[in-house]
């Protein structure tokens, strides 16, 4: 018996995926300007980031050019689904803002009544004025160095402190090179020679990073804090017994005059590092 069978070729196309909608799903038009202020060079959302979120239903409209100064070019992120914007102000559109730096006075004249600000705030830099005209546009301004996880701690601030502890060591190495005009010094010591003195003051955090990177470099490391309790914790989490110190003003003194690198990480008040 022969049997005839047709195939519709129309059914060998490739057909969209239907995905779930969750029920009271609210998609979200997330704008990214790009940073005006001096030497900011990151920029809020990598494109694999404005993937996931266009991945998931969400809308996402970056500045030209917002990811240039950290090497995200603009071709990137439009492969991801991220729409260009060639002025400010079409950022500013958008019902969720998201920056590193806290927007500019100009950039606050931009954004209109209920819209959602998610950046650094910096309360501290801020003046009254800056605060009344976030009340008078009924914005929410959500300051990411005071969100809190579910251990009551502060991620945000915890991950740029650990860059900051890290980066302070690569850049303290490129000034003490012959390069920038410095003493023509590595960080690390070689054999039959005394390595390089790296003073920490502050054994928070960034003092922490400074320290593991100054330790995995070769470097002689003491650090000194008005916390005893700090800097046991300090050599607990290194695992390593370092040189520590109380905040004595004889001691601290002399390991100035003979420290070649010096890295201030002590916070106190106002949160500004004392000089």
């Amino acid at each position: 018996m022969n049997v005839k069978t047709t195939l519709d070729t129309k059914s060998l196309l490739p057909k969209e995926e239907i995905l779930e909608v969750k029920p009271g799903f609210k998609s979200l038009e997330i704008g990214i300007p790009k940073e005006s202020s001096f030497q900011e060079n990151r920029v809020s959302l990598t494109p694999e980031s404005v993937g996931v979120l266009v991945a998931n239903g969400h809308s996402v409209i970056i500045e030209k050019d917002a990811g240039l100064s950290a090497n995200f070019n603009d071709d990137e992120y439009i492969s991801k689904g991220a729409l260009i914007a060639s002025s400010k102000s079409e950022v500013f559109k958008a019902n969720y803002i998201l920056k590193i730096e806290p927007p500019t006075d100009d950039e606050l004249s931009l954004m209109s009544d209920s819209q959602v600000l998610i950046s650094a705030l910096q309360m501290n830099t801020r003046s009254v004025n800056y605060f009344e005209t976030l009340n008078k546009k009924r914005l929410t301004a959500l300051a990411f160095e005071f969100i809190k996880d579910q251990h009551n701690k502060l991620p945000f601030v915890r991950i740029m402190s650990e860059i900051a502890g890290n980066t302070s060591m690569l850049i303290a190495g490129e000034y003490l090179s012959t390069a920038n005009k410095g003493k023509g010094l590595m960080l690390g010591g070689v054999s039959g020679l005394i390595p390089t003195s790296v003073v920490i003051i502050g054994a928070g955090t960034v003092g922490e990073y400074a320290c593991r990177t100054a330790l995995g470099l070769g470097s002689s490391v003491v650090v000194f804090d008005d916390s005893v309790t700090k800097l046991r914790r300090l050599q607990n989490n290194i695992n390593s017994r370092i040189s520590t110190s109380t905040m004595q003003p004889k001691v601290l003194s002399k390991a100035l005059k003979r420290a070649d690198v010096v890295i201030a990480a002590l916070q106190i008040g106002n949160g500004r590092v004392p000089c």
